[in-house]
């Protein structure tokens, strides 16, 4: 049997694995993470000529956070795969069951580690996360609105909300070939056409309306029939690019202390609040996201049996669908408080804890 001082040996030696699987693993799916924000709106600043290089810089470290609250729990589960596989296929395993150390005794320090690092999710999740975020945003707006009207540029699509707005060309306070849609809750309230349009500019230069000479096409009335429309100026205005429309992040951009006050605001207004549960609990839940996935990652390791990391990074990517599922149907469903979407999101937790679990305690009684 082997002495506490070999057990302290081995406890850090697979510390120092983890830790370091860890490390590249995270910083691998940060990276990927942040390249689709990269390209879809930080890029897209850099080009149109509205941010300098610094500002980039400055979007993509905001980002960093929004993007590493999904990254620890998927580096964890990836480590615990990669890291068991491997002591499975080098037979080291077997050695430590030999000197009378069980698997849930060698594997401790790994759930400990899990444990810490679903701290440090929750202060992601809850705080970090969504104060980035709503920074990245505002740091984002303001290098549009410092360019005045240059916002607006030939070819591209502006959202104003649920308004979006493209024009083909764009010089100065007019506009060719414009696109005006609106949609709201996936439905098209409004889709118009005009061959030309101006923009109004406010004393600071920023745009409050816009005026579509020619306008055609079609809006939906509330009995969801469509009605044509034919007029020779149609208006509208564009309060959103003001600053003072960006006070109040959206649900998901506030933080868990931000969306209590929000729950107990609606509740005293009599107004929905299971959007704002979801959002709460999702928080909450996916900060256990760690747990769940070492407790699975370390016997589906073993099993696995094998050196190559293929093997181990198909079955994170096959155990990230299923969790990911769950909260995608309770987001989905946050509009049907009958549904108690905010409780579906828990179900991934409950169901990779038990399961783990019962797979860890079953791994103790030797290889298949």
């Amino acid at each position: 049997m082997l002495r506490p001082a070999s057990l302290r040996t081995l406890h850090l030696h697979l510390l120092r694995q983890t830790v370091a699987t860890l490390l590249v693993t995270v910083a691998v799916f940060t990276f990927i993470l942040l390249l689709g924000n990269i390209l879809k709106d930080v890029l897209d600043l850099l080009a149109s000529g509205r941010a300098s290089v610094p500002v980039v810089l400055r979007s993509i470290l905001l980002l960093i956070p929004f993007a590493m609250a999904y990254a620890l729990p998927i580096g964890m589960l990836t480590a615990s795969l990669l890291v068991f596989g491997r002591l499975s296929a080098d037979g080291e395993i077997t050695a430590i069951r030999s000197g009378g150390i069980s698997l849930v005794a060698a594997a401790s320090p790994i759930v400990g580690l899990s444990l810490l690092l679903s701290v440090l999710c929750g202060w992601f999740n809850c705080h970090v996360a969504p104060t980035s975020r709503v920074a990245f945003k505002q740091l984002q707006q303001d290098a549009i609105r410092s360019r005045g009207f240059g916002g607006f540029a030939s070819g591209r699509y502006l959202d104003f909300g649920s308004m979006t707005l493209y024009a083909r060309t764009a010089s100065d306070t007019n506009m060719e070939d414009v696109l005006v849609y609106q949609v709201s809750n996936g439905q098209r309230l409004l889709d118009l056409w005009a061959p030309r349009a101006s923009v109004s500019l406010d004393t600071n230069g920023w745009p409050v309306q816009i005026v579509l000479h020619e306008a055609q096409g079609l809006a939906m009335l509330s009995t969801n029939s469509q009605v044509p429309i034919f007029a020779s100026e149609w208006s509208t205005n564009f309060t959103a690019m003001r600053p003072n429309a960006l006070v109040t992040p959206k649900p998901s951009e506030m933080t868990f202390v931000q969306l209590r006050s929000e729950l107990g605001r609606r509740r005293t207004a009599g107004e929905p609040v299971t959007p704002i549960l979801v959002q709460i609990h999702r928080q909450v839940s996916f900060s256990f996201a760690c747990i769940g996935f070492t407790l699975v990652g370390i016997p589906l390791g073993l099993r696995a049996h094998r050196r190559e990391t293929n093997i181990g990074i198909a079955l994170a990517l096959g155990l990230l669908v299923v969790y990911y599922a769950f909260i995608i149907v309770g987001q989905s469903l946050e509009t049907r408080e009958a549904a108690h979407p905010h409780l579906i999101l828990w179900i991934p937790n409950f169901l990779f804890q038990l399961v783990g679990g019962w797979l860890l305690l079953r791994s103790d009684r030797g290889p298949r």
